[in-house]
């Protein structure tokens, strides 16, 4: 009976952020924190085995349905920022609801995966970070050159002379390396002097995070006059059992990667599983990004069940570590069902919600959404994290603007985290700090 009780709080908490997933920037990370600060209130109601179950479910309902705003409302996190451009692509072409659902089917393939692995869990993952627990800091920093050295020139060879075409070649590299520069100033800022009141300092990247990705989307929606076709609400997906499963190893792979290394996230994850498998179909790459988030956010919460482990990785596993201790195998069975049946849940609200937004799109101006979107980001920027908190995600905002401009990768804004956790692993981090006279 307990252990049903348990997977209830499981299904409740993946029902109730099934729906909130779909309001634009609400990242369940800020509810949870909120929730973590109500703790007192919270435990006439729950204990902390009910709430860890809860949490499992809100993280895995979020993880499925923030596609929606991701595709239809543009407003992306930095796990989505992949996704969302052959989303708006589906977008465009009157088939969102299908890549909404293909982004589902990913996810789920995903947590089916996990359940079938996570027997071996117990005794992998304690060995694996015994390894690479020396090495990490040359291993990120080993992804984040890669993830520089990627971003390819985009030359149009229209210029005359070959100093033309090579300055034309640069601007988005040059874009994309100044990105990652001042978004890493930034993320400095944040770590060593944020504007944020410390009361609420887990709430601390949320403006940032919504200035690089979510506002200079939701603007250039809005200067842009884009017009959505109408959509289609298709009774089958284009896919095939084997496309399901190519998309699925290589999602599960990059997310598994940025669930286990510090500083990666889950689009950063996803951009070298791309890499690691060639994806060139955009219905496998949506596949694929969809099991990559799965495995991120809630793979990543699942390291803090395993047994021996010790692990917190992610933002829902450092809140819940201030009130709650896991770390036998019957919590951590009890956590693998609870997400099973969490997913299956979410995967359920994927298409009532999906068609309910295309439902909102068809009566109601794009444009006006968007700045119905861009007030809701602003909004909850004021309410969670104060004016200190504004000021951080207008300066976001500009860093954030010039990936959109210059075309280069939206991925280097997350420079914010990599630049300075990077350097902090390395040792270097505070004289880096005091340098730009923040200590």
């Amino acid at each position: 009976m307990d252990t049903l009780i348990l997977l209830i709080f499981a299904v409740v908490g993946a029902v109730l952020a099934s729906v909130m997933a779909c309001v634009p920037a609400l990242h369940i990370y800020n509810v949870a924190g909120l929730l973590i600060m109500a703790g007192g209130w919270l435990s006439g109601w729950m204990s902390g085995e009910q709430m860890a179950m809860f949490f499992l479910g809100l993280i895995t309902g979020y993880a499925i349905l923030n596609t929606i705003p991701s595709i239809f409302l543009s407003s992306p996190d930095d796990s989505m920022i992949f996704i969302v451009l052959p989303g708006q692509k589906y977008l465009l072409q009157g088939r969102g609801y299908e890549a909404s659902i293909l982004t589902g089917v990913g996810s789920l393939a995903a947590i089916a995966g996990m359940v079938v692995l996570s027997p071996f869990a117990m005794s992998v993952f304690p060995a694996l970070r015994s390894i690479l627990s020396p090495h990490l800091g040359w291993i990120v920093a080993v992804v984040i050159v890669f993830m520089l050295m990627s971003e390819w020139p985009k030359s149009s060879d229209r210029q005359p002379t070959p100093w033309g075409r090579l300055a034309e070649a640069w601007t988005g590299l040059g874009a994309g390396l100044l990105t990652f520069l001042l978004s890493g100033l930034l993320g400095f800022a944040l770590m060593y002097r944020s504007l944020v009141p410390t009361e609420i300092s887990f709430q601390n990247l949320l403006p940032a995070f919504v200035g690089l990705f979510a506002i200079p989307w939701v603007m250039l929606n809005i200067v842009g006059r884009v017009q959505i076709p109408k959509q289609h609400i298709a009774t089958s997906i284009d896919v095939t059992p084997a496309l399901i499963a190519r998309g699925t190893f290589a999602g599960t792979l990059g997310g598994g990667f940025a669930a286990f290394f510090p500083v990666v996230t889950g689009g950063i994850g996803g951009f070298l599983a791309g890499h690691a498998t060639a994806q060139r179909d955009d219905r496998l790459f949506i596949l694929s990004q969809g099991a990559s988030k799965i495995v991120y956010y809630v793979g990543g919460f699942l390291l803090f069940f395993v047994p021996g482990l010790g692990m917190t990785r992610g933002g829902m596993a450092w809140m819940l570590s201030t009130v709650y201790q896991a770390g036998t195998p019957r919590v951590y069975f009890t956590a693998m069902a609870a997400v099973a049946l969490a997913g299956a849940a979410a995967f359920l609200m994927l298409f009532p919600l999906t068609r309910l937004v295309i439902k909102l799109l068809e009566k109601v101006n794009y444009q006006w959404i968007s700045a119905g979107t861009l007030v809701i980001l602003i909004g909850l920027v004021l309410a969670l994290t104060g004016w200190g908190g504004l000021l951080i995600a207008l300066v976001a905002t500009g860093i954030g603007i010039l990936p959109v401009v210059w075309g280069s990768r939206r991925m280097n804004c997350m420079g914010v985290l990599l630049l300075p956790i990077s350097l902090n692993m390395a040792g270097v981090g505070p004289t880096v700090a005091h340098w730009l006279g923040l200590i």
